[in-house]
């Protein structure tokens, strides 16, 4: 019985882990993510199971990709640069909000301790949970639901990352973030400009850093 790498389809022009390779060497070592846990995750992980087979061939492009819905799989380089950027050690848990297809939940799993997902999509959840249940992803759980919301049950959360955009920091995730806590999220700063924002929870309050211009869909 083949491994899902041997079945992985025949139209790649290269092998998928090949091509993952390629991909963290170009498009994420290239722009300066060194972190190695982040880059063993990422050349690792079967990028190609999280999208529709007519992705497939597309899959470790320097691009996002569609997944339905009016959503899509990050580009790359984003996933790679926002797990770098909330600096897991391995003990934490992580709260991610538009998980989509699950694909960043996944690279966080293999990051942190455990990590919930939530989207409001229905169907989108469905296929990701049978993607992380498919590979053995055990430590990643999503569900249905308003992200602004948050997962009350689970909280408090050591780190919370939203994959989608928000106006402001919804005060419900804020509320639910752990003190010593960190944030990473697209704020839209302007109708056509978005900054992503690292923002650490701190008995003094809110400490922000801008770390670069992004565009993701918004937050609904």
């Amino acid at each position: 019985m083949g491994t899902p790498e041997e079945k992985a389809p025949s139209s790649y022009a290269k092998d998928p882990a090949l091509a993952r390779r390629d991909m963290v060497k170009t498009q994420i070592e290239a722009r300066g993510v060194d972190d190695p846990r982040v880059l063993g995750a990422m050349a690792t992980l079967p990028r190609h199971r999280f999208v529709d087979a007519a992705q497939e061939a597309a899959a470790y492009e320097d691009h996002p990709l569609p997944i339905g819905r009016g959503q899509t799989i990050s580009q790359p380089y984003i996933v790679a640069f926002m797990a770098e950027a909330l600096a897991l050690s391995g003990t934490e848990k992580v709260l991610e909000v538009g998980c989509g297809c699950g694909y960043m939940a996944a690279v966080l799993a293999g990051l942190c301790r455990q990590v919930f997902g939530i989207d409001l999509e229905a169907d989108l959840v469905r296929r990701a949970q049978g993607t992380l249940d498919a590979l053995g992803i055990a430590n990643a759980t999503v569900r249905c639901g308003d992200g602004k919301l948050g997962w009350r049950s689970e909280a408090p959360f050591d780190a919370i990352l939203l994959s989608c955009a928000a106006d402001v920091i919804p005060p419900d995730l804020w509320e639910q973030l752990a003190e010593g806590g960190r944030m990473l999220l697209p704020l839209a700063v302007h109708p056509t400009h978005q900054d992503l924002v690292l923002v650490y929870k701190t008995p003094a309050g809110a400490i922000t850093r801008n770390l670069l211009p992004v565009v993701f869909v918004p937050l609904r």
